[in-house]
């Protein structure tokens, strides 16, 4: 992109300029079909709604601008205020406009001494959400097969990903190569410069972690009270990651089945669930709407049934339905991950967790890098394991090219960062939570452990984990680094 540098006067002057916005919050407008929270009514009172400028590309701050969608709840103890808290919920592809209100229950203590605050990154939702395929074409890519089995179903896979990849680059073509975490990173600091805070306060679950880490490396000395919840692990590359999730929904499936004993009428066994995995793959089930089960969709339910134990009943439904022919559970909980609405509308939560991803990384596995992988992937999950190794497709045929191999998070001289890891995490295995820790660097990272399940510990259910992140937040308490919680 033509225009000034950040080094130059002008660029200097444009970004002052871009701290010293105005926001002019008003009501939330209640979001549309295909937006994250459809259906549900618009956020009213205390929930306010602004627009930030930010530079579309941050090397470039004199040129082109992106508008992020900000939605705060303030203080209710503005006599005690400490400021504003932050939060990005995860993805990356996550509404934090739809997320906060929807979670705010869950943040009273908080709520009294700060702002609360979310956003949609860029490239979500209303800030330049990505767009690569309409949403009946978006429905034959989440139903088609994921796990090819010989070189025509193959070439079919790789087909699809390189039509998906033209579609973003033909609808979202300008956003691709600054939706990076880096990029997010710095609109966090134009977030806490415009909200007049002298420190970001900050709240990160999932990829919120990695993009809190990616923010305390570019600007340790701003990081306020910063707590991670379900932990990324920034050692990771893309295979590291894939094969750390086949492990991790393993491992919860496996406790999930433990706690539905194959004699109940209602549970399936592991070998019932695998083999009905494989009848999917040879023909698909009835759903709703005239819709069909197939086996990417069911691999897609099952999953986000296993993102937090108050699903697990929906999962036993589910799996006993479509072992008798009924596929309308299991369809329903694979809209949830591929953020379908009830109408048809896709959000942009898939589409942007894959520019993110391609962004930030800069692999590119073929075809023949995936099946080299998939004993591991098997041996690490015979439900899950293929479908993540092929998952590692997604990039291939990207648009722009990724920025590194593994994010940069080390952050000498930071505040502390209460980065918290639960044991039975599918999504983000508790492993990360310890590689979290060490990459921060000496003195940073402080470990908390939540002995669980679910992805995520502060919602999990734990009044021991909720009461030391709320102390820490509010009052810079720091807990022993190594505490459990159960």
């Amino acid at each position: 992109m033509a225009g000034a540098g950040c080094g130059d006067g002008a660029g200097r002057a444009r970004s002052d300029a871009l701290a010293r916005q105005r926001l002019h919050w008003s009501r939330c407008p209640a979001p549309g079909e295909g937006e994250e929270g459809a259906g549900t009514p618009a956020p009213g009172p205390p929930w306010e709604c602004a627009t930030l400028r930010a530079p579309l590309d941050h090397a470039d701050p004199g040129g082109g601008t992106i508008d992020l969608a900000l939605i705060r709840a303030r203080a209710t103890d503005r006599t005690r205020r400490i400021g504003s808290l932050v939060f990005n919920f995860g993805g990356p592809g996550g509404s934090g406009v739809a997320a906060l209100p929807a979670l705010a229950t869950d943040f009273p203590q908080l709520r009294t001494r700060y702002d609360l605050v979310s956003l949609d990154p860029r490239g979500v939702g209303r800030s330049g959400g990505v767009r690569c395929l309409d949403d009946r074409d978006l429905d034959a890519y989440h139903a088609a097969d994921a796990t090819p089995d010989d070189a025509a179903e193959t070439r079919a896979l790789e087909a699809r990903e390189r039509a998906y990849a033209a579609g973003c680059a033909r609808r979202s073509g300008a956003v691709l190569a600054h939706v990076g975490t880096r990029d997010a990173a710095r609109d966090l600091d134009l977030v806490r410069r415009v909200l007049g805070d002298r420190a970001l306060h900050y709240f990160g679950v999932s990829y919120g972690t990695e993009l809190g880490a990616t923010y305390a490396h570019l600007y340790p000395r701003r990081v306020g009270r910063t707590v991670f919840d379900a932990v990324v692990d920034p050692g990771q590359d893309p295979v590291g990651a894939a094969l750390g999730q086949a492990r991790g929904f393993q491992r919860a499936l496996e406790n999930y089945l433990r706690a539905c004993p194959a004699e109940a009428a209602d549970c399936l066994t592991e070998r019932e669930i695998v083999a009905l995995l494989r009848r999917l793959d040879r023909r698909a089930l009835p759903g709703s709407d005239g819709r069909s089960l197939t086996q990417s969709l069911a691999s897609d339910g099952i999953a986000q049934a296993l993102y937090a134990k108050d699903f697990w009943e929906y999962l036993t439904q589910g799996l006993r339905a479509a072992a008798d022919g009924d596929g309308t559970v299991l369809l329903a909980l694979s809209d949830l991950m591929n953020g379908r609405g009830q109408r048809g509308g896709y959000s942009t939560l898939q589409s942007a967790l894959t520019a993110v991803t391609c962004a930030d990384h800069r692999q590119r596995y073929t075809a023949a890098d995936v099946r080299a992988r998939l004993p591991a992937f098997r041996a690490a999950s015979p439900v899950f394991g293929a479908y993540l190794a092929w998952g590692l497709l997604q990039c291939r045929h990207w648009p722009t090219a990724g920025a590194r191999d593994t994010p940069e998070v080390s952050a000498p001289g930071a505040a502390p960062i209460l980065v918290v890891g639960t044991t039975g995490d599918p999504a983000t295995p508790y492993e990360g939570t310890r590689g979290m820790v060490r990459a921060l660097g000496e003195g940073v990272g402080v470990e908390l452990t939540y002995r669980g399940e679910g992805h995520g510990a502060y919602h999990g259910g734990s009044a021991c984990v909720r009461r030391t992140v709320d102390a820490y937040l509010l009052t810079g308490a720091v807990p022993r680094g190594g505490t459990v919680c159960r």
